[in-house]
C-alpha cells in the first residue's frame, strides 16, 4: 500500500481490516463483523480489532478510521 507516494507496510490482519472498511466507505462495521473477517476467535476481553485499528491509524493518520462509540468503525466517504 502507498500513502502520499510512500510505501506503507501493513500486517496481513491490518490489511484485512482496512480492506473490509474500504469496501463500504461510510458504512459502520462492528467489531464482531471485523473479527469474522479476520476469522478470529472471540475471546472474552479480546481487543485484537482495536489493536489493528490503532496500528492503521498510526500508519495512515488518526482520521483515517473513525469510531462510532458502541457501534463500530468506519472509513469516511471521500
Amino acid at each position: 500500500m502507498h500513502l502520499k507516494g510512500e510505501p506503507v507496510a501493513l500486517s496481513a490482519h491490518e490489511f484485512a481490516v482496512l480492506e473490509a472498511l474500504l469496501q463500504r466507505p461510510g458504512a459502520v462495521l462492528s467489531r464482531t463483523q471485523l473479527e469474522d473477517r479476520l476469522m478470529l476467535e472471540r475471546a472474552i476481553g479480546s481487543n485484537a480489532v482495536e489493536v489493528y485499528v490503532h496500528g492503521l491509524r498510526r500508519k495512515l493518520g488518526s482520521n483515517s478510521i473513525r469510531t462510532l462509540r458502541g457501534v463500530g468503525y468506519f472509513v469516511p466517504k471521500p
